[in-house]
């Protein structure tokens, strides 16, 4: 039998993260079910106050003395000590500052120029199309080559002319998720460098770059770590590769003495090479407010939670709908499902016209997000129940969801 709403709420109350007090944490519309923190985080309830006083006390009072005084200056690398703690890397070990694409572009072009006699980047067919659109654009610029491969193929696109292996941990439109360490390993004995995706990963499953021995990672903070729209990127270097790759982007404050005001470039030791331009101060704020979120949280307990609300939703999809779930249904999987159906625009479209938030990717996929730290088995039940009666309903074939919103 499907399970009930209170065999769900009965799962809410033994789960260790609510009973932290871990969704009180986030600013969250008392009429939403918010499936969508896997596209942007919803707002941290300490953010608004931190924003404000930064802006009104360090910038309105402080003025240029804040660079001192509020420590405005190392403001990256604090909030790049607490992003490492999620992704299993040492506190000095993480930049935060610039897009995901510059972080991209400037790793790919210095794990390339460390790997001069090979001049193939590989990158898989479902990676999100960032990642794509800078290899090739980096692959023109140092006249190589990149080499497109499939999820499940990797081993086979490796051979002596690859140096840079560029793979999304999670997948952005089914959630399958790659097993880092093995995939490591396989291309360390190809001879090349492994860059991980971590944007669909970071803050919703344990990432432990470390122990996988990886060589790169680039995330962005605007998803599960809830940095907001447009947040700052990080980059991830491993300490034997830090001294020995150079940032393309050469700028200011990556300068070993920035105020030094040298004619010659020598950089900063460790993953702070990798700053370019000035940090962006308001941003860095909203996310280091953001990551108190995250304070006391057990990624055991992230994960756990993460595939208990996962497994959920699948269930019930499978018990009260009947839809192509495209999402692996082993652990092999990040904190989302993702369902095929012809209408998938109309039925994401429809779900939100009645306060369930998820969104649309191509082709045809409707994608739920499972944020652990504030989305409950109960929001889980719920959402299923609204989908039922979208479709009973025939909802989402209202004329309005025929064209598309320029954000899906």
């Amino acid at each position: 039998m499907p399970l009930t709403r209170e065999e769900a709420r009965d799962l809410d109350l033994r789960n260790p993260l609510l009973s932290a007090g871990t969704r009180e944490r986030f600013c969250l519309p008392a009429d939403t079910i918010y499936l969508d923190g896997n596209s942007l985080g919803p707002l941290p309830v300490g953010v608004p106050g931190r924003v404000a006083d930064l802006i009104s006390a360090e910038w309105g009072t402080g003025l240029i003395r804040s660079w001192n005084e509020a420590n405005w200056i190392g403001s990256h690398r604090l909030v790049g000590a607490r992003i490492a703690a999620l992704i299993g890397a040492g506190p000095a070990d993480v930049h935060v500052g610039d897009s995901t694409s510059v972080s991209m572009f400037k790793t790919m072009v210095a794990a390339l120029r460390a790997r001069p006699e090979r001049r193939v980047i590989v990158v898989e067919r479902s990676t999100f199309p960032t990642d794509g659109y800078v290899a090739a654009g980096v692959a023109d610029l140092l006249d190589a080559q990149v080499r497109w491969c499939e999820p499940g193929a990797i081993a086979e696109a490796l051979d002596e002319r690859v140096g840079l292996v560029c793979l999304t941990h999670v997948d952005f439109r089914t959630g399958a998720m790659f097993d880092m360490a093995e995939v490591t390993r396989l291309v360390h004995d190809a001879g090349a460098l492994i860059q991980w995706d971590l944007c669909h990963s970071a803050g919703a499953v344990e990432v432990d770059l470390t122990g996988a021995d990886a060589d790169l990672a680039v995330g962005c903070t605007y998803k599960y770590l809830n940095g907001g729209p447009g947040s700052p990127a990080y980059t991830w270097v491993h300490p034997r590769l830090q001294e020995h790759l150079s940032n393309p982007i050469q700028g200011w404050m990556g300068h070993r003495n920035p105020f030094a005001m040298s004619l010659d470039y020598e950089p900063l030791p460790g993953a702070a090479r990798f700053a370019s331009g000035t940090h962006p101060i308001i941003a860095l704020g909203a996310l280091d407010a953001a990551l108190d979120a995250f304070d006391g949280v057990s990624m055991q307990d992230l994960r756990a939670t993460s595939l208990s609300l996962t497994d959920l939703f699948m269930r019930l999809l499978d018990d009260r709908v009947g839809v192509d779930i495209v999402t692996p249904r082993d652990q092999n999987r990040g904190s989302q499902v993702s369902f095929t159906h012809p209408d998938a625009y109309g039925i994401v479209q429809a779900l939100i016209e009645r306060g369930v938030i998820g969104d649309f990717r191509d082709p045809g996929i409707a994608r739920f997000g499972f944020a652990p730290l504030y989305v409950r088995h109960v929001d889980v039940w719920d959402a299923v129940q609204h989908l039922v009666e979208v479709l009973e309903r025939n909802e989402h074939l209202a004329p309005g969801y025929a064209e598309r919103a320029a954000v899906t």
